[in-house]
């Protein structure tokens, strides 16, 4: 039997490393593809890609410059997804999953599904929607979608206001600012556990959209206390006005029972007793 490739679109990235270093693992073949190779935002990289593309292959899409924080962005991101169409025959490939973001989701108070309202208000999240509707016109049956909530862990290039930051701070002596009392609540999921689950759907029969989060929710205050109380230097907890609202309504949580439908076994890892590893290890 022929061995299954996957070709990762975007390799070298915070998720996409991680993804590759479990494929290796499993002994499947990668095709990576970084933007030194096919910088999928300029004219005719469409053509070059699909000179790369065998029969049967599977993608990985991560290839995307995010957080979206502007036009110039935002139409950065378009001109990959167009050249994506033309380098990928849909009649051609295995599968294609799609790294997209919770960002799609509307705030609410209430626990987010697959089904939960995408009508989002910043351009980051109008960019993965945008994204995830053109790729299901495209391959159908073909695509799987990945939703995931705040990712942390230590190869993280946002240096993202959480517990990547919080943990940054410490280890270089230096005190956590939080905005207001840190009271907003988020889930966060630690970046093998991303890798892990895409590396399992990439070559399994699971299409449509799934969440990756962890089902629980810390606030931010919890997860600056937990920094500090394990940190080896004497780190303080500084509280700053808001210059505005709370983000998502301060309250951002998942149901992820289609997550645990389809991973009997999975065994995510709780944020706050990590911590202390991940100072350890970061």
């Amino acid at each position: 039997m022929k061995k299954k490739r996957v070709v990762i679109l975007g390799s070298g990235g915070f998720v996409s490393s991680e993804v590759k270093l479990l494929l290796d693992k499993k002994k499947i073949l990668t095709k990576n593809i970084r933007r030194k190779d096919i910088d999928l935002s300029r004219d005719n990289s469409g053509y070059k890609l699909k000179k790369v593309i065998k029969k049967n292959d599977y993608i990985f899409f991560a290839a995307a410059r995010a957080p979206v924080k502007n036009i110039n962005m935002f139409i950065y991101n378009m001109k990959i997804l167009k050249n994506i169409e033309i380098g990928i025959n849909k009649n051609k490939i295995k599968k294609i999953l799609y790294l997209s973001s919770d960002a799609v989701y509307s705030d609410t108070k209430h626990k987010i599904h697959e089904n939960s309202k995408t009508s989002p208000k910043n351009l980051h999240g109008q960019m993965h929607l945008l994204r995830e509707n053109y790729l299901q016109n495209l391959y159908q049956d073909k695509l799987c979608i990945v939703r995931p909530t705040l990712i942390y862990g230590s190869n993280d290039p946002h240096n993202g206001y959480g517990p990547n930051k919080f943990i940054r701070c410490a280890l270089q002596g230096r005190n956590i600012d939080l905005f207001g009392k840190g009271e907003e609540k988020r889930d966060h999921i630690y970046v093998k556990d991303v890798a892990n689950i895409i590396s399992n759907l990439l070559i399994n029969k699971f299409y449509g959209k799934i969440n990756l989060a962890t089902g629980k929710v810390y606030s931010f205050y919890s997860i600056a206390k937990s920094v500090s109380k394990n940190s080896d230097k004497k780190i303080l907890i500084k509280f700053n006005k808001r210059n505005g609202p709370m983000p998502h309504l301060g309250y951002r949580a998942f149901n992820i029972s289609n997550l645990k439908k389809n991973f009997k076994k999975l065994n995510l890892t709780d944020l706050l007793k990590n911590i202390n590893f991940q100072l350890k290890t970061y």
